[in-house]
Parts: C-alpha cells; structure tokens; sequence
C-alpha cells in the first residue's frame, strides 16, 4: 500500500492551526487542492465520526472524496477514511498531526496512504498517484503556512 507524508513549519500555534483546517466554513480561504469542502450528513463542526464531502479542483479530475474522521484529538491530531470509491482510489485514509514548536509556530505532518484501482494498473497508477499526492500535499501545506503569514 502506497504511503506519504508531507510536513510544515507554521507561523501559528498548533490550536489555531488544526481549527483552522478543520473549519469547513473557511478551508477554501487557503485549500489549494479543493474546489469545494463541507460537512455532510447534518454535521455542523468537525469532530469523531463526522463525514465531509472535499472536491479537487478542476485540473486533478474534480474527484469528490467523501471522508469519516476515525480520529478527532484536538489539538494533536486528526485522522479520516475514505467511504467512497472515486474513480483510481479503492482505499486512502490520511492522519494529520500538530505540535508545538514552541516559539509560537508550530509543525504539521500529513501522513496519507492509498490504494489505486484498478488493480491490474496498480504498477503505473501507485507511482504516479504518489506522486500527484505529495505534490499536492505539499502545496496545500504551504498554503496553510502563506494563510498564517499573511494573516500575522
């Protein structure tokens, strides 16, 4: 199973950080990955077991992934799994960790892993998806990082 993970000084504590990206009212205030993000199935904040509904921007295929947070400690961590079955993904769940640095930032690390369908093109669909994946992640979590310095 295809795995990543993706880090990031922030210039801001780990609780305004991990509120920040788990406020679905503003994710799109830095997403750069989303088109869209909301929570689904009458949930108003996110928390254990809540499910939302994120879609990629038009140049990644717009691919909607509907997620269950299996993890929900604020403010270390979080933790989601796929429910869904957009096209190429037959699995991915993805754990978000935040600590402190100390000096008033802080460090987020996006672990992810993944399994492509189908099958049979799993030799070419792992090492490009990875690929796109930490690509993205990493641009998502500079976002983040421009969001806060912007913000300051």
């Amino acid at each position: 199973m295809p795995n990543g993970s993706v880090s990031e000084s922030i210039p801001a504590s780990r609780e305004e950080v991990f509120q920040l990206l788990h406020d679905y009212d503003r994710r799109l205030e830095w997403d750069t990955l989303l088109k869209d993000a909301h929570l689904c199935e009458g949930w108003t904040a996110a928390q254990l077991h809540a499910t939302s509904l994120c879609t990629g921007r038009w140049y990644l295929g717009g691919l909607a992934l509907k997620t269950e947070y299996i993890s929900f400690r604020p403010p270390e961590v979080a933790a989601v799994k796929l429910l869904n079955r957009p096209p190429f993904f037959d699995n991915f769940a993805a754990t978000i960790r935040h600590r402190d640095l100390g000096d008033g930032t802080s460090s987020i690390e996006y672990k992810y892993h993944f399994v492509a369908r189908p099958s049979w093109l799993r030799w070419l669909l792992h090492p490009v998806m990875g690929w796109i994946l930490r690509q993205e992640t990493r641009k998502r979590l500079r976002g983040l990082r421009r969001y806060f310095s912007d913000d300051s």
